[in-house]
Formats: structure tokens, C-alpha cells, sequence
């Protein structure tokens, strides 16, 4: 039966999904893979609710790749949303305007790092398991696109006598315009008959490229032509282990609102800028500073830039060590900025200072953001629109993408 206690006969009612995934209480406790509307029973057991729906991959609970499964599409909605609100309340921030999320489909992730090990006679092949370093042997995915899930068994059954026990293998792989891009690090072949081994691998299974990484950098074994990732209807050397966003959906989402953001602007720079998502990505018609501080990322950019039409003017740059000065971002009518988890600190002490009149941050990272759009609001600038994302579907992780503005 629920739980009744002095808070009352409800206390034990799931209210709402905490950041790491638990569902809380209405008297504040926190209970795993619960769902809004189920309710904590006495002996410790749940009385499922109208939010809660059978996870459709056999490893949930096992693996740590998704730990929301159980949510119907409201509650996932809600718990995308939630993430940055509850980020930006916490900084004392509210957004003029935020949307309703934009979620992925299922099967769409084109990117997945995995791991492999042998285990006496077996050979795991998957994700981390859920708070553990254990890896779940994946027999089915539902957020990989089938590309990808495909070469799994394959490369399960080619590991076999090659994996060593000492050694967990790190697996990197990436859906580019040829096909499966497969990086095997910690591995390094031995022999002649492994690196026949590998190239025939590879063309069995009709891969765009395969490398390895035995400690000193990728080495390239099989890459019957240049891999590209198509960005902005160019296509884009892609360097080994580069980023992307997790699906095209994604990615297409992510590019259109910042065109909506900075469509006024003529002179707009993007940082943080990686192979050019946004730099290749926007409209026409402007002209785009772009800085990166992966050499291999702004090489391939620069590449592009140099050969095409586009207006666009690279620079490799470490912007944590050397963030645009005051001085340079008042040149610009607006700047997209793109970091890594951490957020911006350095950048947004300066973009806080500067003119520019139309901030586009894009983040991975509701609590990096809200810490970084607090220093912009409290240096005059309105965080007028945010448009939050989940691209990770069923996990913890959420996007966003923000328009800030400063008038005057």
C-alpha cells in the first residue's frame, strides 16, 4: 500500500526526476527508475503510474548508456526541460522564453565510444554498466543507428583472438559520409597476419576507414578514400577521434537556431568552432571568424574555407588560454560559442564586457551554462530564449541552445 506518514497520504507519490535520474518524492526521497505519478509503497516496493512504460532494450538497468527508458515521452520531456530550468533557477536566472525540447528518435546516435575485454574464453563488447566499470555485452541498442550496431558482431567475433585480458580495448565509432569510422585504441598489431587481419576486416565489412592507436596516435590501416562528414552541404575532412553532435537531427536543429539567432548580423564569430558545424552550417551572406583549439579540427576547416565561397576566416586557437579579447569581440555583430563541458569561463568574463549585441551559447551542460549566463546577466545582457535538447535520448545528458541579447 503507499506510504502515509505525517506529510501527509501523497508523500510517497513520485513528483518529478532529479538530475542524475531518480525519481523524488513528494517528502523528498529519492528512488531509482521510478517515473512521476508512481508511488512508493511501505515495504519498499512501487505502484507503477501513468508515466512509467516498459523499457524496450533488454540491458536496461544493466547498462549505463540509458537510464530513462522507463519514462513515457511526457515525463522525458519534462525531465529535458527541468535540466535547465532547475540550472538557471539555482543561479537565480529565469529565460524570458524557453521551449518545449527538441528529443531525438530512437536509433539515430551516429557516434558511440565502447569498450572490449576478454574474459577467459569470452569476449564483452559494449557499454560501461551503470555506475560500474563492468562492461554489458550489447545484444541489442536502441539509440545506435543500425549502421553501427551492425559491425558490433563482426568485430566481436574478429576481437576474439585478439583482445588481452590486461588490456581493455577502447572502441570509437562514427557514422561519416562513406560508412563506419572504427578506432580501436590500446591496441597495436603484432604481427604481419594481424594487419592482413585488420585491412581484411574491413573491406568485409565494407568500412569507410579503420585505425588503431597503440599509445602514440591513431595509425591509419584502411581508407580506400578520404573520410568525410558532410557540414553544410561540404564535405569536411574528418580527423580521427574528431567531434560531432550525436545525430543529424540534432545537428540540423542546433545549426538552424543559431541561424535564426545571428540572421541580422553581417560579422559573426563562432567559437569553439571544431570542423565548423556552425561556420559551414549558417546562411550565406555573412562573413564568420572561426576559432578551434584542436589543430587537426581548424586544419580540416581552414582546408574548406580556403577552396570554397564561403566568407570564413580561421584561426587555430586555445581559447581557455587565450580567450578574444574585449577589444576583438567588439568587431563582431554576434558570436555563437560551442565549449566543451566546462563551459566558458575566461570567454564569457570577456564577451560580458564587450558590445556585441547578440550572444548564441550553445551548451552540453545545463549547470556550466547557467554559471556562464549568470556572469552575462549580471553585465547587462537578457537571456531572452532557450531551446533545450536531448539528443542523448533516455540518458541524464542535456543540451541546449540560448540567445542572449544587449541593448544600448
Amino acid at each position: 500500500m503507499p506510504v502515509t506518514d505525517k506529510n501527509g497520504p501523497d508523500s510517497g507519490r513520485i513528483v518529478r526526476v532529479a538530475a542524475k535520474g531518480d525519481g523524488i518524492t513528494a517528502d523528498g526521497r529519492h528512488v531509482a527508475y521510478s517515473a512521476p505519478g508512481d508511488v512508493l509503497n511501505t515495504d519498499g516496493g512501487l505502484t507503477r503510474g501513468p508515466h512509467y512504460r516498459d523499457p524496450p532494450c533488454r540491458h536496461f538497468q544493466e547498462c549505463g548508456g540509458c537510464t530513462l527508458q522507463h519514462l513515457d515521452e511526457e515525463s522525458y520531456a519534462e525531465f529535458v526541460t527541468g535540466r535547465v530550468k532547475y540550472a538557471l533557477e539555482g543561479q537565480g536566472i529565469v529565460a524570458d522564453e524557453i521551449f518545449p525540447p527538441r528529443i531525438s528518435a530512437r536509433k539515430s546516435r551516429i557516434r558511440a565510444s565502447l569498450r572490449a575485454t576478454r574474459i577467459g574464453a569470452v569476449l564483452k563488447l559494449g557499454f560501461s554498466g551503470s555506475g560500474s566499470h563492468r562492461i554489458v555485452d550489447l545484444q541489442q541498442c536502441e539509440i545506435l543507428r543500425p549502421e553501427l550496431f551492425a559491425v558490433l558482431q563482426p568485430l566481436r567475433e574478429w576481437l576474439q583472438p585478439l583482445a588481452r585480458r590486461k588490456h581493455d580495448l577502447n572502441l570509437e565509432l562514427t557514422l561519416v559520409d562513406q560508412g563506419v569510422d572504427l578506432l580501436i585504441r590500446n591496441f597495436e598489431p603484432e604481427t604481419l597476419q594481424q594487419r592482413e587481419s585488420l585491412a581484411d576486416f574491413a573491406r568485409e565489412n565494407a568500412l569507410a576507414r579503420l585505425s588503431v592507436d597503440g599509445g602514440i596516435g591513431p595509425e591509419t590501416q584502411w581508407e580506400p578514400e578520404p573520410a568525410t562528414i558532410t557540414l553544410g552541404g561540404v564535405p569536411v575532412s574528418f580527423p580521427h577521434g574528431g567531434f560531432l553532435q550525436p545525430t543529424l537531427d540534432g545537428r540540423e536543429m542546433l545549426v538552424s537556431i543559431a541561424d535564426e539567432v545571428v540572421s541580422e548580423s553581417r560579422l559573426v564569430a563562432d567559437l569553439f568552432a571544431g570542423l565548423g558545424t556552425f561556420a559551414l552550417g549558417l546562411s550565406e551572406g555573412r562573413k564568420i571568424y572561426a576559432a578551434e583549439g584542436s589543430r587537426d579540427a581548424i586544419a580540416a576547416l581552414k582546408v574548406v574555407a580556403n577552396t570554397s565561397k564561403r566568407e570564413i576566416f580561421t584561426e587555430h586557437r586555445d581559447l581557455y588560454r587565450r580567450p578574444l579579447s574585449v577589444e576583438e569581440l567588439n568587431r563582431f555583430d554576434a558570436v555563437i560559442l560551442d565549449p566543451p563541458r566546462a563551459g566558458a569561463r575566461d570567454q564569457i568574463d570577456q564577451l560580458a564586457k564587450s558590445d556585441v549585441k547578440r550572444i548564441c551559447y550553445i551548451s552540453c551542460n545545463p549547470a556550466s551554462f547557467a554559471r556562464d549566463a549568470k556572469t552575462l546577466c549580471n553585465a547587462g545582457y537578457a537571456l531572452e530564449k532557450v531551446w533545450p535538447a536531448g539528443q542523448f535520448l533516455w540518458s541524464t545528458h542535456v543540451e541546449l541552445v540560448s540567445q542572449f541579447s544587449k541593448s544600448g
